[in-house]
């Protein structure tokens, strides 16, 4: 045998996996990122509620009276197990309430924890990455309004592999979009919707379908998908099936009813409570943009 080969084999192969480490590993946004922008509650607000915050870290049992309680641990299942939403409540040891407007931007914009860690993408750090840095430092002075709550986060529940945060670097490298997935928009309008669509509501981590790895499938994008936690399909809400008026939108946003006088259901419900209270501008602003998304027959 030669060892020769053998040990030259060995250190080839051991520097191409630190030469990958190195750069798939965590990174953070640099020195001075967000200086100059302004912690205003108000804004924040608007970006708590367009976000739909409230809608995943609150607890299982949240009523109207605590949904400003983020406590966490709602569970959602997928292929590679169960996550949990953490606590992200103003508790500076059980949640958030240590954190800096750094923190809070590289964990939305980086997918990177304050201990420089990756974060699964069943935190939507996929969309949230578009966000404006301003909207991220008034989102931060908001949160510190909030309640504390003492409630641990509960671990996720995934097995090996999937548990092994160091594949998510690599992840990240293959799936991480730098772009607006729709770039040609008619007006300011449209733009606007599309800043509340991919950015901020991240509406396509349920309405698109995903590949082998949990990655959207950018090409049938807001085409649909199977629902993660129950039986049938989250709906198509590209123009190939949105068939409803531009009022019949803006009147299932502010009051969950359908034109047929249904009224939604399951996770919507929640999404419908946030969008309700944004200002009717927004509302017509997304309306705007999803006339103008490529149809997904």
């Amino acid at each position: 045998m030669n060892w020769r080969f053998l040990l030259g084999l060995v250190g080839a192969l051991g520097l191409a996996a630190v030469t990958v480490l190195a750069a798939t590993a965590p990174r953070r946004l640099p020195p001075g990122a967000l200086d100059g922008f302004e912690s205003d509650p108000a804004r924040g607000r608007q970006v708590f509620l367009a976000g739909g915050c409230a809608s995943c870290h609150t607890a299982p049992d949240a009523t109207r009276a605590t949904r400003l309680v983020l406590a966490g641990g709602r569970g959602f299942k997928s292929p590679f197990g169960t996550f949990y939403a953490p606590n992200i409540s103003n508790d500076a040891d059980a949640g958030i309430g240590g954190w800096s407007a750094d923190d809070l931007a590289n964990a939305l914009l980086r997918g990177t924890s304050p201990e420089g860690a990756h974060y699964y993408p069943a935190f939507p750090y996929t969309s949230y990455r578009l966000a404006d840095p301003a909207d991220i430092v008034a989102l931060r002075a908001y949160l510190a309004t909030l309640p504390g709550d003492p409630t641990p986060s509960r671990a996720h529940d995934v097995a090996f592999p999937f548990n092994m945060r160091a594949g998510l670097g690599l992840w990240k490298a293959l799936f991480l979009r730098a772009d607006w997935v729709v770039r040609d928009l008619p007006d300011a309008r449209a733009e606007r919707g599309r800043y509340l669509v991919e950015a901020l509501g991240h509406c396509g981590e349920c309405h698109t379908p995903r590949g082998a790895l949990g990655n959207l499938d950018l090409t049938r994008w807001l085409g649909g998908a199977a629902n993660p936690v129950g039986a049938g399909r989250i709906p198509n809400i590209t123009p190939a099936r949105l068939s409803w008026s531009d009022d019949d939108l803006l009147g299932y946003f502010t009051t969950g009813f359908t034109p047929d006088y249904d009224t939604v259901g399951g996770a919507m419900a929640e999404v419908v409570e946030n969008l309700a209270l944004l200002p009717e501008e927004d509302l017509r602003a997304i309306i705007a943009y999803l006339r103008a998304v490529p149809p997904v027959k």
